[in-house]
Parts: structure tokens; C-alpha cells; sequence
């Protein structure tokens, strides 16, 4: 056990980023696209997080604290949670085709998807992302965890806002009725 429990989060994330890293290439050009510090700033803040959640320990004692006992039912959960979360993720990306791009950007010829994962939320891959971290918090089981989830949500949530201002901008009419009826994260909550 102690072998799955050691390697079996970092095989799943490390699957996931290969996998983005490899179909990364092909998407359509790019139009406009975020500031780099806007970017900086989220990946500061994703970096940190997985820091809190994969660092042996930090060094102030709170964040080390258990929120959730000791067990093997935590571990198998938040595995359970995390792979739902990635699974998530890929598929609204490949839902999303040539338009994903890692910071926020307007395509060449860009297009409003409504269908697949974005019927449920409108940032699907926001939505299975943070699903990820929830579940390697509950295998955690520590304070911290929950700290990586909240340092997390803010990144995304800076990301979503930026990004909805956008698609406004770009889609005008169509994105409003959109968002009317799509919840951003949570289906029929935020």
C-alpha cells in the first residue's frame, strides 16, 4: 500500500500534463491573448498550491493538522475524486477542440461551444481542475489541503472573470443567454 499511496497521484497528474502537453499544438492561432503577468500571477498561485498538497510537510504546524482521520477511505476517496476531476478536464478539452488554449486568448475564428461538458458548466476544465485538487485534499486529509483548493479557485476564478469578459466581448447576445443558462463552475450553483 505504502508504494500506491506514494506513486499514485503523481502517475495521475503526471498522465494528465503529459497528455495537455502533447495535444497543446494543435489549436487554432491566436487572436488576443492575456498579459503575461496575469499569467504569472495564476501560475504562482496553481505552483504554490501543489506545493501545499505534495511537500512532505511546511513549516507551520496548523496546515499540517488532519480536518479528516487517518484511512484508507480518504485516500481511495480523494483518488476517486481526483481521477473523476482529470477525466473531467480531458474531456472538455478534447469537447473543445482547436479553441482550448492555456491562457486566455480570442481565437481565429473562434467559436462558442455549448455542447458536451460545456451543457453543464460553462469552464468545465476549471470545474474538473478544481474537482482534482478537492480529491488530493481528501486523500491529504490535512488543513493545507484545503488551502491549495481555496489558492486554486482563486487562480481559475481570476482566469473565469477575464475570460468571461471576453466571450462577452466576442459573442455578445449568444454568451448572455448562454451564461443564463449554464452555471460557470457548479451546475445549477455558481
Amino acid at each position: 500500500m505504502p508504494l500506491v499511496q506514494n506513486y499514485l497521484f503523481p502517475a495521475m497528474w503526471l498522465s494528465f500534463l503529459a497528455y495537455w502537453w502533447a495535444i497543446s499544438r494543435n489549436v487554432k492561432e491566436t487572436e488576443r491573448r492575456e498579459s503575461a503577468p496575469s499569467r504569472i500571477a495564476r501560475l504562482v498561485l496553481i505552483v504554490g498550491a501543489a506545493a501545499l498538497l505534495w511537500l512532505p510537510r511546511v513549516p507551520l504546524p496548523w496546515p499540517n493538522q488532519r480536518f479528516l482521520p487517518r484511512g484508507a477511505w480518504c485516500f481511495w476517496s480523494g483518488a476517486a475524486v481526483t481521477a473523476v476531476g482529470l477525466l473531467f478536464a480531458v474531456w472538455a478539452r478534447r469537447h473543445l477542440g482547436k479553441n482550448w488554449s492555456q491562457a486566455v486568448t480570442v481565437k481565429e475564428g473562434h467559436e462558442l461551444i455549448t455542447s458536451g461538458p460545456y451543457a453543464l458548466v460553462r469552464h468545465p476544465i476549471y470545474t474538473g481542475l478544481l474537482l482534482a485538487f478537492v480529491g488530493c485534499a481528501v486523500a491529504r486529509g490535512e488543513w493545507r489541503g484545503l488551502l491549495a483548493v481555496a489558492l486554486v479557485f482563486v487562480a481559475l476564478w481570476r482566469k473565469l472573470r477575464l475570460e468571461e469578459k471576453w466571450m462577452r466581448a466576442q459573442f455578445g447576445e449568444s454568451y448572455e443567454a448562454y451564461s443564463r443558462r449554464v452555471a460557470a463552475l457548479v451546475p445549477h450553483v455558481i
